[in-house]
């Protein structure tokens, strides 16, 4: 067996410590949407201006992700069932939040819009779209 060479370990005794603010760690909020259409010729999609909006400060968390469904311009047929399942992943809504609402913030009719939800310690929600 081969001997290893000694090496040198050099220790301090009074180690400065030194204090580090590390950024608010990142969070996302997620949320499974169902929608319900039995017509049909119905098709559904998403708009990029969807946010989670905090009621009591107006703070708008972003769509980040889409899982399901696509975003407008393209439109998808609904199943023939009438129920469409999808998962949307936004920003993190802010600590102090305790209510938000889901907003499709579109300039034209059929926007989503689910009001007052209640905030939860998973951050995981989910609601019916009409």
């Amino acid at each position: 067996m081969e001997e290893l060479p000694e090496t040198e370990v050099l220790i301090e005794e009074n180690p400065k410590t030194e204090r580090v603010t590390l950024p608010e760690t990142e969070s996302q909020v997620t949320v499974h949407c169902t929608v319900r259409d039995d017509s049909h010729f119905a098709a559904i999609r998403v708009w990029r201006t969807t946010f989670l909006v905090d009621v009591a400060t107006g703070h708008k968390s972003p769509l980040l992700y889409a899982e399901g469904i696509v975003f407008q311009p393209q439109w998808q047929a609904m199943p023939l069932s009438g129920v469409a399942r999808f998962t949307l992943i936004f920003a993190g809504l802010p600590k102090s939040c305790k209510q938000f609402n889901f907003e499709e913030i579109i300039s034209e009719p059929g926007a989503w819009k689910v009001n007052n939800i209640q905030r939860n310690s998973m951050d995981v929600y989910r609601i019916e779209l009409k």
